[in-house]
């Protein structure tokens, strides 16, 4: 009779003192005392950092659904990039958790060359490891790859700009910030926030896989605690569902069902204000292999538990956020060093060997090539191929640049990548393939936890074979390995050749065919050989750069313009003059374009109250839950900002008022700030 999961993660926490000791081969050597004890006292420095990733909250495409008509129109919950300095015995990693729609190289490569810039060698793409949350409510357009932004029509350099700099902000902070600290590690499950919405291809795998989710979910909740001083100062969960909660047609920028869960563990639970500083408490919740979860319980795009898209950002996020909960309430105390590998590999072009393939027989991986279940997309989440299919009557300025993606595939091709009937070569494609092929695999230690990063969407059971395949190498537990997919890179899906050849859609977006995931074990295992035995392990090829090949097909908006009679900041529609709590207050402003000035770090909106002494304090803004901020143009340039407050329970009573902060762009070229303020209302 197999031990259960729960029996085997208890076991794993309790003999974390041992593992720290012995993890490693030659852990000794590699870093010294640290790795042959587990002393009780403060055997870490840590920093924490957090910083604002929002893009323009108008007229740019958000990434992840792929659809032309889907462009911002205001924010709900402003994403974050939080980060995570952690040095032990002189060795150093930074972990980051970004709440924005993929890693794309471009961003990468870019926070690379500005962390060598303020920093030297002191972080590099070997220590450093950035993920993301892969939320579907952000602006897109910072990938210099051409599938994903021919829904974004081309490059969006303000975009890439906000994750850029904010990733290097939220670092710089955690370097800043460090000091003394312990960690400890905590386990739980969660079996109420995710669904697997492609049981027809789970079910072709194996038994032995099956049966290690026996719900064909991963329900397995980490979580790391960061201590300084005796107090909690952050922690990182991660766990494995999709971040749809918010729909395709959904238009406000979110950090969805995981910004959630961040947010109420900082906000709500700890009281962070984001605006004042740097906050006493920083949670990340981040992914693992989620290719296959969705949070859409009903298989329905934003159905399940309700039918309401916010309700359901947060209740999937409140329930990962009790989770976190759960796992750190139980967290043991972990040491162990801390250390981390990358290398680059090819995959198009990797012959893996039969020791990672199902039938023990050797094989291929191809170009990348996309199936035609990718253009129908996954039913329970929304739909696949980039800006594919086109409405008829509807133009792509991009597609009409750059070129037809549904070219022919050739023959070789065709049978390279079946069973796979391949609708679009992106590997082939001119004027540069349409998507990366040489994308970097790293593994980082923290302790006793390692993670083994990669740029795909990695379904339960392809993260289970490499996680497998990687504490194999390590010669550690299983338990002990989580499978860190959206890092440092994006190339969509990676299912196990069983899943592939069901041709869902996971497996339409397994771009480099059938053998992409034996190819994934066969690296990862040469990437954990060498990182065990502390031998050096070639970098392999190079990334592409083609950063110079980037078209952009959207106008720039132009001077803005108010109603006549109008001045910016008026106020079109007051506040109710009284409103109880529970209740939502409505305000409209005469505004300006937010690309003029995204207010990045900063706010369009304040609630304040007044104080006893006259004055007025902040109690919210739109980057928090309750507030939300649409905008609309009228006529030609006229911008109008809508703000809705849903009044918490617990309010104070008294006067209360809206303030809002913009920049208009005048025919002169020249931006200039106004503010706008709306009647007093009472909250009794």
């Amino acid at each position: 009779m197999p031990v259960s999961r729960r029996t085997v993660l208890a076991r794993t926490v309790a003999g974390s003192a041992t593992l720290a000791a012995v993890a490693l081969p030659g852990a000794t050597e590699m870093f010294g005392a640290t790795a042959t004890a587990a002393p009780a006292t403060e055997v870490y420095r840590i920093g924490l950092g957090i910083s604002d990733l929002t893009g323009p909250a108008a007229e740019c495409g958000m990434m992840g659904y792929s659809q032309l008509e889907q462009t911002t129109a205001g924010i709900h919950l402003r994403p974050r990039a939080r980060a995570f300095v952690i040095e032990a015995a002189g060795r150093r990693i930074v972990y980051v958790v970004a709440e924005n729609g993929m890693i794309f190289q471009s961003v990468h490569r870019g926070v690379m060359r500005e962390l060598a810039r303020r920093f030297g060698d002191l972080y590099t793409e070997q220590n450093v490891m950035l993920t993301s949350t892969h939320s579907h409510a952000t602006c897109g357009g910072s990938s210099h790859d051409y599938a994903y932004n021919l829904s974004i029509l081309g490059f969006q350099q303000q975009v890439y700009d906000a994750e850029v700099n904010g990733i290097v902000e939220a670092i710089e902070a955690a370097h800043a910030d460090l000091g003394p600290a312990t960690l400890a590690l905590g386990r739980a499950e969660l079996h109420n926030a995710s669904v697997n919405r492609s049981r027809v291809a789970f079910d072709r795998n194996p038994e032995s896989d099956r049966r290690y989710f026996p719900d064909a979910i991963d329900p397995a909740v980490t979580a790391l605690s960061i201590v300084k001083g005796g107090k909690r100062v952050g922690a990182i969960t991660w766990y494995a569902t999709h971040n749809t909660s918010m729909s395709n047609s959904n238009r406000l920028i979110s950090s969805d069902n995981k910004g959630y869960a961040s947010f109420a563990h900082e906000h709500i639970d700890h009281g962070v204000r984001y605006l004042d500083g740097a906050p006493d408490f920083i949670a990340a919740f981040a992914q693992t292999n989620a290719g296959d979860m969705s949070p859409n319980l009903n298989l329905r795009p934003t159905s399940g538990p309700t039918e309401d898209e916010f309700e359901n950002t947060r209740i999937i996020g409140e329930r990962q956020y009790e989770a976190s909960k759960d796992a750190l309430g139980s967290a043991r105390s972990m040491a162990g060093p801390v250390d981390a590998l990358l290398c680059y590999i090819d995959l198009a072009d990797i012959a893996v060997d039969g020791r990672f393939t199902p039938d023990g027989r050797s094989g291929h991986t191809a170009p990348a090539a996309a199936g035609v279940a990718l253009i129908a997309g996954s039913v329970e989440d929304g739909p696949g191929l980039p800006g594919l299919p086109i409405p008829e009557g509807v133009r792509n300025p991009f597609l009409e640049a750059i070129g037809d993606p549904t070219a022919p595939a050739p023959a070789w091709l065709a049978d390279a990548q079946a069973p796979k009937a391949i609708v679009a070569p992106l590997g082939l494609l001119p004027p540069a393939p349409w998507v990366p092929n040489v994308v970097p695999i790293q593994i980082m230690r923290i302790g006793e936890l390692y993670l083994a990063g990669g740029g795909g969407e990695f379904t339960i059971v392809a993260g289970l074979r490499i996680r497998r395949a990687v504490a194999a190498a390590l010669g550690v537990d299983q338990e002990q390995v989580l499978m860190q997919g959206y890092a440092n890179a994006y190339h969509e899906y990676v299912t196990t050749p069983e899943e592939y050849d069901a041709q869902q859609y996971e497996g339409g977006s397994t771009l480099f065919g059938r053998y992409t995931l034996p190819a994934y074990l066969q690296e990862f295992t040469r990437l954990a050989t060498a990182f065990a035995a502390r031998t050096a392990i070639e970098r392999g090829p190079a990334p592409r750069d083609i950063s110079n090949m980037q078209p952009n097909f959207v106008p720039a908006p132009g001077p803005d313009a108010a109603p006549q009679g109008r001045a910016f900041g008026d106020v079109l529609s007051q506040p109710a003059a009284a409103h109880r709590r529970g209740e939502r207050a409505a305000v409209e402003f005469v505004s300006a374009h937010p690309k003029h000035n995204p207010r990045r770090n900063a706010t369009f909106l304040e609630v304040q109250r007044r104080t006893a002494s006259g004055g007025w304090t902040r109690v919210a803004n739109e980057g928090e839950w309750a507030v939300r901020y649409r905008w609309s143009k009228r006529a030609v340039a006229e911008s109008v900002a809508r703000f809705t407050w849903d009044i918490p329970g617990d309010a104070e009573p008294g006067r209360y008022r809206f303030v809002h902060f913009a920049d208009a762009l005048g025919t002169d070229a020249t931006l200039r700030p106004f503010t706008g303020i709306s009647d007093e209302f009472e909250i009794g």
